[in-house]
């Protein structure tokens, strides 16, 4: 047993991690495993290759698509599970898609044009094995030289409408609180009938209302023939928020958000992505 001491109230308390217990180790990546370039440090890499030769299973569960996260899982050089698109998609260790769960087609078109009101705002969707873009964006280009995974431009007023794993909105400034408009206008008018999150603070998600890192966690670990209290999580989004919430433990970034903080009050918040904190945690208390 190990006892790990957490602030709580200006209060210490305990929490037991049983080492035993714990056979799937889930991470989300950008702001979490992945260091502040976006890229695995070297040794994140080999941490990685050490909890698999341990016996961990490992789950990539991220908001990126899954053509960009399997170039990253080849990277590394180790077989794992990834959860993509914040859980509309699952995929095993040999690529075979294991869960698909689409945004409504009836609803993408009237997404889209809510979020279309603001020209300046990049309205991105990910259709099957593709990422969609409304307009050009170099940033992003350069972003994912790496993967090899780029975007295609689509016409907003006219948007495909099957396949689709999710629809989201970035804006060029970075601007939080412009964001949290379109979120208030998109629950206005959809109500409960999706799922919508900030993956981080300058990029809105929305997806079919089922849809989490959380649920699509616990049908990997039924896969496996485990269950959720058999899973250690790490996340750093309000996106993570199921997923942190449902695994045996799930731990919070120091960068995540305040409103990641508040919203799970009970979570242990570690280090830094900057310092690979998900790394060294995992070496200190599973390696």
């Amino acid at each position: 047993m190990l006892h790990i001491y957490l602030p709580s109230n200006d209060k210490e308390r305990t929490m037991t991690l049983n080492r035993d217990s714990i056979k799937i180790v889930a991470s989300d990546l950008d702001g979490t495993l992945l260091a502040t370039d976006h890229q695995l440090s070297a040794n994140s890499k080999q941490t990685l290759k050490e909890l698999h030769a341990k016996g961990y299973t490992f789950i990539f569960a991220t908001g990126r698509h899954h053509v960009d996260v399997a170039g990253i899982r080849q990277s590394v050089g180790i077989p794992a599970y990834m959860i993509t698109s914040n859980g509309a998609r699952v995929h095993d260790q040999n690529d075979q898609l294991l869960y698909s769960q689409n945004v409504p087609e009836e609803l993408v078109q009237p997404i889209v044009d809510v979020l279309n009101t603001d020209s300046e705002l990049f309205v991105h969707m990910y259709q099957d094995d593709k990422w969609l873009l409304n307009q050009e964006d170099e940033y992003l280009r350069k972003f994912h030289t790496e993967t090899g995974f780029t975007y295609h431009l689509f016409d907003a007023t006219q948007a495909p409408t099957s396949g689709i794993a999710k629809i989201f909105i970035t804006h060029p400034k970075q601007d939080h609180e412009h964001l949290v408009e379109f979120e208030h206008a998109l629950r206005a008018k959809f109500g409960n009938s999706l799922n919508i999150a900030f993956s981080t603070p300058w990029c809105l998600e929305v997806m079919a209302q089922e849809v989490s890192k959380g649920d699509a966690l616990k049908a990997v670990a039924e896969t496996l023939g485990l269950g959720l209290k058999n899973c250690i999580a790490f996340g750093d989004g309000m996106n993570d928020v199921e997923m942190l919430t449902m695994a045996g433990h799930g731990y919070i970034m120091e960068n995540a958000h305040d409103k990641v903080k508040r919203a799970l009050p009970n979570n242990e918040v570690i280090g830094s992505n900057a310092d690979d904190a998900v790394a060294e945690f995992l070496k200190q208390n599973l390696l």
